[in-house]
This record gives C-alpha cells, sequence and structure tokens, in this order.
C-alpha cells in the first residue's frame, strides 16, 4: 500500500511539474509574440512618420527623413530576404553574416541621423548632408548587391531543377508512347507484317494478361488493385 501511495504522489508531482513546465513556456511563447507585435508596430509607425515627413517638410528634415527610409527599407529588404533562403540554402549563410557586421553600420548610421533630426542648428547639419548620403548609399548599394544575389541564386536553382524535371518528363512521355512493336522483314523483301487479324475458327486472342475484375470498368487510377482486407 506505501509503495502504491508513494507511485501516485510521484506522479502526481510530475505531473505538476509538467504542467508548470507547459505554462512557463507558454507564458515565454505569449510574451515573444507580443514582443514582435509591438516591434512591427513601432517600425509600421515609424516608418509611416518619415514617409510623411520626407514629403511633407522640405530641406534638411525632409531630407534627413529620406536617408533614414531608404536605410530601413533596403536594410529590411535583405533581412528578409537572407532569412527566407538560408532554411533552403545552406551556403547563404556566410552572406547573413556579413549582413549582419553590415546591419551594424546601419543602425550606427540611423542613430547618427535620428540625432540630427533633433539638431537645431540645421546649417551645420546640412553641412553633413552630402557625408550622410555617401553613407547611406555605400550601405544600401552593399545590401542590394546581397538581396540580388541571393535572389538570382534561388532562382537559378530553380531554373536548374525546372530543367531536369523537363527532361526526366521527355524521357518519360517518349517511354509511354513506345505502345508498337516493329514489324519484321521477312526473307526476300516482301514487306510482309503481323498478320493481326484472327483466324474465323479461332477466337480472338487476348491480352497476355487479363483484366483484373476488381478494377471494374473504370480507369486505372480511378480504384486500386489492391485487394480490400477484411477484419
Amino acid at each position: 500500500m506505501e509503495t502504491v501511495i508513494l507511485i501516485l504522489t510521484l506522479l502526481f508531482v510530475a505531473f505538476m511539474a509538467l504542467g508548470v513546465y507547459a505554462g512557463v513556456k507558454a507564458v515565454r511563447v505569449a510574451k515573444r509574440g507580443v514582443d514582435r507585435t509591438i516591434s512591427q508596430a513601432r517600425r509600421s509607425v515609424e516608418d509611416t512618420t518619415l514617409r510623411a515627413k520626407s514629403y511633407g517638410q522640405p530641406g534638411v528634415p525632409g531630407e534627413l527623413a529620406q536617408l533614414r527610409l531608404a536605410l530601413r527599407t533596403s536594410m529590411r529588404a535583405t533581412q528578409d530576404a537572407l532569412n527566407a533562403g538560408v532554411a533552403e540554402d545552406a551556403s547563404l549563410s556566410e552572406s547573413l553574416s556579413l549582413f549582419q557586421r553590415l546591419s551594424a553600420h546601419g543602425r550606427e548610421l540611423d542613430e547618427d541621423l535620428k540625432r540630427l533630426e533633433r539638431e537645431p542648428d540645421r546649417a551645420t547639419v546640412a553641412t553633413l548632408l552630402p557625408g550622410l548620403k555617401e553613407r547611406t548609399q555605400r550601405i544600401t548599394h552593399s545590401a542590394e548587391s546581397l538581396r540580388w544575389a541571393a535572389r538570382d541564386r534561388a532562382r537559378q536553382f530553380a531554373d536548374d531543377d525546372l530543367a531536369a524535371l523537363n527532361a526526366q518528363i521527355d524521357v518519360e512521355a517518349g517511354a509511354l508512347r513506345h505502345w508498337t512493336t516493329e514489324e519484321p522483314q521477312t526473307p526476300g523483301g516482301d514487306g510482309a507484317g503481323h498478320n493481326w487479324s484472327a483466324p474465323a475458327d479461332e477466337p480472338s486472342p487476348q491480352a497476355i494478361t487479363s483484366p483484373d475484375p476488381r478494377l471494374g470498368t473504370g480507369y486505372p487510377w480511378q480504384k486500386s488493385a489492391k485487394p480490400e482486407t477484411t477484419n
């Protein structure tokens, strides 16, 4: 009796521990989902604000907003392309590592642009704009190079796979069309072939393999030739 009670106690403790673990894990997953949603909403609001500034504010503020928007858009597109491609092509891991290093420069530039948006000395900021534009172009150009290289690689793999598939289908289609046999040539070259008509006093020849009655009159792909098992 004591052994049964001990076993039941251990089972109860194990179930309680499993329940606690599952609950903690569920809370963490939910928290990550909430954090991700908040981050996406924050980025969406900030991008909308930058678009409004780039079109609605002339001069230095508008140019700074344009640079930030171009930088963020290019970096996000490259990140999405590499993350999607690396799951199917492990060779993109090196490209993803390079992009992470590039992202550090991108974040630093974005912070610089954000601080300059709050800078009251517009004249000084205007003198810095050419250098900021050059930094933005260099970073976005590198990001675009990685993005388009990854896309070209994926497209080439798809083209190669399609070409191989087309070749296999052509071979299979040719094999499926070989339903006739060559007629043998008789000595003397009279060209006599097989006599496909059956004599009048003989029954019509049947196929080498008689049809399976379980298939009925339907097409082969409509019913399975495998007999049904009965319990």
